[in-house]
């Protein structure tokens, strides 16, 4: 499906995973490649295409003898654990696919979450704040670093465009709102890395989305 798979550190030895949807095997190449040891798992939000390869990466390195919790906000905490199934099945069903059931695996070993996470919590041992975004699903976060003049907007905040809001939980008024109050207020020069497509910056939404130019 696409998703971008961020690996972010604040130059130590550790690093953050954020939103793992696959490609677990390419996840810990990368991480290897940096000489890095993951200290956690950051979710946006609690759709399977962001959280698939959590479970795989929390088994790989706990067989490593590391310990990576796995954080999400509370209002999408039923997209993982026991809950998981029923709440990504019902998500897949409002989509109308013919067939929910082939993407069964993708959510069906999702463990519990280990931390819940709300505004302004910083994210492990990062300086990457947490800003909550609603809109997209109830429990969407971004995740903004002042130091580096960037954030990490999930579903909520593409180039030129924003999350869709027609599944669960989902409610285009609120997700504007939480863009032009939380996101948009950013920096100009911040830039922004979504959650699917390209990055882009503060100034360029701002002056070209057109979510932002029209009245709603």
């Amino acid at each position: 499906m696409e998703t971008n798979c961020y690996i972010y550190s604040n130059g130590k030895k550790e690093c953050i995973i954020i939103d793992p949807g696959g490609s677990e095997l390419h996840i810990v190449s990368s991480i290897n490649m940096l000489k890095m040891i993951p200290a956690g798992i950051v979710l946006t939000h609690g759709h399977f295409d962001h959280t698939a390869s959590s479970g795989k990466l929390k088994s790989f390195y706990s067989k490593e003898g590391i310990d990576i919790p796995i954080a999400i906000h509370k209002a999408d905490k039923n997209f993982l654990g026991k809950k998981s199934a029923k709440t990504n099945r019902e998500t897949l069903k409002d989509l109308g696919l013919p067939d929910p059931e082939e993407f069964a695996d993708l959510f069906s070993d999702l463990p519990e979450p280990d931390v819940i996470l709300k505004e302004g919590d910083t994210v492990f041992n990062t300086d990457l704040v947490v800003l909550e975004t609603p809109g997209h699903t109830k429990g969407s976060i971004c995740l903004y670093s002042e130091k580096d003049s960037l954030v990490f907007s999930g579903d909520s905040l593409f180039f030129i465009s924003i999350g869709r809001t027609d599944l669960p939980g989902g409610d285009e008024k609120i997700l504007l709102e939480a863009i032009r109050s939380k996101i948009l207020t950013l920096p100009p020069e911040t830039r922004v890395f979504p959650g699917h497509g390209l990055d882009t910056t503060i100034e360029r939404e701002i002056k070209g989305n057109p979510f932002f130019r029209l009245p709603h």
